[in-house]
């Protein structure tokens, strides 16, 4: 398999302070990975230090063998980051169909794919994002996401405050990405358990570094293990 992403020996944060140290890990095309950890390590600023928002103080990042360094956030996106915030940026005057053609690009992720994968959002199609429930816009920006054809997708606690039945539908959704589309992403998330079921492997973050790297099913496995590294029942 082709490399997609290296971080390498990554130090990283918000000015002069630091949040990620000494952070290296790589994925290849198709590669799936939980990041994990407790609140407050850094696995946000992980995401956003990909999409360039943080301060690189040390380190590289290279993408598909180029070194991504001094790329813009929009030049990243264009190369094939996809990124779903936490916060997922709907805008009020944009109808549901308009958020999605207004990022499209070339790609096979097309209006008519998208909406096959997320149907409520086709009956939305004319709605605005302000007037869609939470779990509705969780998936807008997800589709939002596949609609610049992302060569990886990153996804920012994607199901942080939804209802059962939408976290539901979300990882159907998630799972199809990762084992029949074959798309490479990476899932940040409180459920550890969950996001462990829809990856391939696992990195724990604590106090910004990496202090557990393996597959996702050994992880798994170990629950007392897992209850260490990130404080779950």
């Amino acid at each position: 398999m082709r490399e997609l992403l290296a971080v390498e020996k990554v130090s990283a944060g918000y000015g002069e302070s630091i949040v990620l140290e000494d952070v290296s890990f790589a994925m290849n095309e198709g590669d799936s990975l939980a990041l994990l950890g407790r609140n407050g390590v850094g696995k946000t600023s992980l995401l956003v230090t990909l999409m360039g928002i943080t301060r690189l103080h040390r380190g590289a990042i290279r993408w598909d063998g180029g070194d991504l360094a001094k790329v813009p956030t929009w030049k990243r996106s264009r190369a094939g980051l996809g990124w779903v915030p936490q916060e997922r940026h709907m805008f009020p005057t944009l109808t549901v169909e308009e958020h999605l053609t207004v990022v499209a690009r070339p790609g096979p992720w097309t209006l008519q794919k998208v909406y096959e994968v997320f149907p409520r959002l086709l009956e939305r199609r004319q709605n605005m994002g302000n007037e869609l429930s939470g779990g509705e816009q969780q998936m807008l920006a997800i589709a939002r996401a596949l609609m610049t054809n992302p060569r990886i997708l990153l996804l920012d606690e994607p199901m942080e405050g939804l209802a059962p039945i939408i976290v539901q539908e979300l990882v159907r959704v998630v799972r199809r990405l990762v084992k029949d589309e074959g798309m490479s992403v990476i899932v940040v998330e409180q459920h550890a358990r969950l996001a462990l079921s829809l990856t391939e492997r696992a990195i724990v973050l604590d106090r910004g570094r990496i202090v557990h790297d393996s597959d996702s099913a050994s992880l798994l496995a170990d629950g007392d293990k897992l209850d260490r590294l990130v404080s779950v029942a």
